[in-house]
């Protein structure tokens, strides 16, 4: 009987799926910092990311590279709509309407925020 069970188990855990980033998941209206942004498929197996709403830059487009997922992160290029300085970036999942990003620009100055879903 314990034998079936776990084989059981086993064989159920096999069939659920790791937990992978998915670009996709960025789709839909998120605040950072000061901003509004609206993420949208804008070519085959790309995002876009524009600013919609904040204190200047409305309309800008914020990915700066296609976001790569490795693991359970997304990995891209952003500009930042303040000082238009583009960041090495990594953005991690901290909830099903939040990301966490952190990343740098080739002269090490960094930065660290949270998109968080619009709703």
């Amino acid at each position: 009987m314990f034998r079936s069970i776990c084989t059981t188990a086993f064989l159920v855990g096999m069939t659920i799926p790791s937990f992978a980033a998915v670009p996709a998941e960025m789709i839909g209206k998120w605040r950072w910092q000061d901003f509004t942004v609206a993420v949208s498929e804008c070519q085959p197996s790309r995002l876009c990311a524009k600013i919609i709403a904040g204190p200047k830059n409305i309309g800008m487009e914020i990915f700066a590279s296609a976001l790569t997922a490795k693991g359970a992160d997304l990995f891209g290029k952003i500009v930042d709509p303040k000082t238009n300085e583009t960041y090495n970036t990594r953005f991690q999942k901290t909830g099903p309407d939040s990301w966490q990003l952190d990343g740098c620009t080739e002269m090490r100055v960094c930065l660290s925020g949270e998109f968080v879903r619009v709703k």
